[in-house]
């Protein structure tokens, strides 16, 4: 079904058109090969979904994230027989940055929440796959992630970060912007790395066991 359009002009500014399907993915690269989805970040720097900004270094915006949550429902439904979804960047040396901030700049506080939300709900969905429909996540980090990257590294079962002495994770908006990670950073770290509560605003991660060989690339893995 077609999508109907608002008549009034700004009432079509505000209109978000949520239908989209992999022939039409502008962001995302998705493969199935047996049991294995791969996921490959690979967004569009002048394809956000509203005007005045470019989606540099695999950030994201709105778009993107329709583009994953369709995605990952597309997995469950037309190919319930994968096991596991690979999440990786397309781009060399880029996993994702996470947020544009220059669409966060421009935006309205009610479309700031609401786009928190609508990111946060998807990955809540992938740990709910995880934990009661055995749909498991890793997150093939091939590349420096950091911001809302890292936290939907996060999201995942497992993350592993590309042993090439440059790549790193890092919640940047703490220090730089004054903000508090919004989209699980906090709590997911705290959870899922075992942070002492009283120290959530303090993380020092260390890698807990190097491979090589890894299938999405020739260079060393670090599990985190």
């Amino acid at each position: 079904m077609d999508a109907v359009l608002p008549k009034d002009d700004s009432a079509v500014h505000d209109f978000v058109d949520f239908q989209t399907a992999p022939a039409h993915y502008r962001h995302w690269k998705l493969s199935i090969a047996g049991r294995i989805a791969t996921l490959a970040m690979d967004i569009q720097e002048d394809a956000g979904i509203r005007p005045g900004y470019k989606l540099k270094l695999n950030s994201y915006d709105l778009g993107v994230d329709i583009e994953l949550h369709d995605a990952l429902q597309r997995i469950r439904f037309e190919h319930p027989g994968v096991a596991a979804v690979v999440l990786t960047s397309a781009k060399p040396r880029t996993f994702c940055s996470g947020a544009n901030i220059y669409m966060l700049g421009l935006a309205s506080h009610a479309w700031k929440v609401n786009f928190c939300k609508f990111t946060n709900e998807t990955r809540n969905g992938m740990e709910d796959s995880s934990s009661r429909s055995g749909l498991k996540f890793i997150a093939a980090c091939n590349g420096s992630t950091a911001g809302g990257g890292y936290e939907l590294a996060l999201a995942c079962d497992e993350v592993i970060l590309i042993d090439d002495r440059s790549s790193a994770v890092s919640l940047p908006e703490v220090p730089r912007l004054g903000v508090l990670p919004g989209t699980g950073g906090l709590t997911r770290l705290t959870d899922k790395r075992h942070v002492r509560r009283d120290l959530r605003t303090c993380f020092a991660l260390r890698p807990r066991a190097s491979r090589a060989g890894a299938p999405w690339s020739g260079d060393s893995w670090m599990r985190w």
